[in-house]
């Protein structure tokens, strides 16, 4: 009961995580252009290259989320990319008044974003995602079947014999 609790948890925080990015990835994927003016207007270089990246994060990395594929990386890919976007985009200390508290605002809530992204990152998706699925695929295959391991030969010492090769076939040993 508590492990589909914690599944269930683990898929609502993905959502809602997920659901902070890919608004704003869809509309700025459909809009790149503009989104590389603005990010020229403010001075960044290359914003064509950091739009198109933008982007491709914004929108693939919170499908990952969602779907629970490769956690690890998604958690720490989207986590660098939400510090990053906090500190580029949101440089509270070069404003003034309320801008400068609605620039921090937004500033921590991007490092929330990123610390909410190394959870997720550090614990996993949980059972009810992609990689939860596989597992429990893994998990209703049943094992291989070995052969018993054999013992050891006895030496022709220890049979009693000379050492020497009998002519025919050697006996079938029962297995244990």
């Amino acid at each position: 009961m508590i492990a589909r609790a914690q599944d269930g948890t683990l898929l609502a925080a993905r959502l809602l995580l997920a659901a902070a990015l890919l608004p704003t990835g869809i509309a700025r994927a459909l809009n790149v252009s503009g989104f590389a003016l603005t990010l020229a207007g403010s001075g960044m270089p290359f914003p064509n290259g950091v739009a198109t990246a933008a982007v491709v994060v914004q929108v693939f990395g919170p499908l990952a989320l969602i779907l629970g594929v490769l956690p690890r990386l998604t958690g720490l890919a989207l986590a660098v990319f939400a510090a990053v976007t906090a500190v580029m985009l949101h440089a509270f200390w070069q404003y003034v008044g309320p801008a400068a508290v609605a620039e921090r605002t937004l500033m921590l809530a991007d490092l929330g974003l990123a610390g909410g992204f190394l959870i997720y990152a550090l614990t996993g998706p949980g059972a009810w995602s992609w990689q939860g699925w596989r597992a429990g695929l893994a998990a209703e295959r049943p094992a291989p079947q070995r052969a018993p391991a054999k013992a050891p030969a006895k030496s022709a010492a220890a049979r009693g014999g000379t050492g020497k090769k009998s002519g025919g076939r050697a006996p079938a040993r029962a297995a244990a």
